[in-house]
């Protein structure tokens, strides 16, 4: 899927494209449990988004917004996904839990 930002491309200078490619590798760098290519698209997607909002994309803020995100999407790894799935319970249906009614 392409960044967010990608139709602009045309617009923005050269700096704009280098600044986000810099970025794009230090966070690669720094999560590589995702693919250069998820990093580069939420780098390309933060800038946008600042763009789309009114603020200046500097580098540091687009940094510093990426990173969040990133580490977000790190933290967001549901328990199941990091360790063993948990033990099955028994279900209620199987035999009489707290619900059952006697027929």
């Amino acid at each position: 899927m392409p960044a967010l930002a990608s139709h602009r491309q045309g617009n923005r200078p050269d700096a704009f494209h280098e600044t986000r490619a810099v970025l794009a590798r230090r966070l690669t760098a720094e999560f590589v449990i995702f693919s250069a290519d998820t990093v580069e698209r939420c780098v390309a997607d933060v800038q946008a988004c600042a763009t789309h909002l009114g603020l200046d994309p500097t580098p540091a803020l687009v940094e510093r917004m990426a990173r969040e995100h990133l580490v977000g999407m790190v933290k967001s790894e549901p328990p199941s996904g990091r360790i063993g799935a948990p033990a099955a319970r028994p279900s209620r249906a199987a035999g009489g839990g707290a619900g059952a009614v006697d027929g």
